[in-house]
């Protein structure tokens, strides 16, 4: 079974969009030293952070339904940005927070990976890594 999921890109400004989804948006633009006039992160960036919070969501759903006792998450992604074409070729994902052990959270990230729709989509494409700290 398929589901369809929709978005929108609006244009905003000479060099911004606004892209919705449901009743959220987000503003996308360059910075000024690359012509923008920095009205929002830049399309990587964005990516980036939908990777991040769609991989957060599913992380901290595996929390909730094994109710571990884990807090103060945070994902830091580093990605390495290739040239002709500009791409990623490999993003890391480093975890830190508050857990009970390095083999839970082990548990947790493996069960958070194979929910995050972001992370299934580019594993074919991009070096994928989770790195707990």
């Amino acid at each position: 079974m398929s589901v369809q999921i929709k978005a929108n890109v609006k244009q905003v400004s000479v060099s911004a969009s606004q892209g919705t989804a449901r009743e959220h948006s987000v503003y996308c633009d360059r910075p000024e030293a690359k012509g923008g006039s920095n009205k929002g992160a830049m399309g990587g960036e964005l990516f980036l952070m939908g990777l991040g919070g769609c991989f957060m969501s599913n992380l901290l759903a595996a929390v909730q339904a094994r109710e571990v006792d884990v807090s103060d998450l945070n994902i830091e992604l580093n990605a390495t940005l290739e040239e002709a074409p500009p791409h990623f070729s490999a993003v890391e994902l480093t975890i830190t927070g508050n857990y009970p052990d390095k083999n839970t959270m082990q548990k947790l990230v493996t069960i958070a990976d194979r929910g995050c729709i972001v992370a299934n989509t580019i594993k074919s494409s991009v070096k994928l890594t989770f790195t707990i700290a």
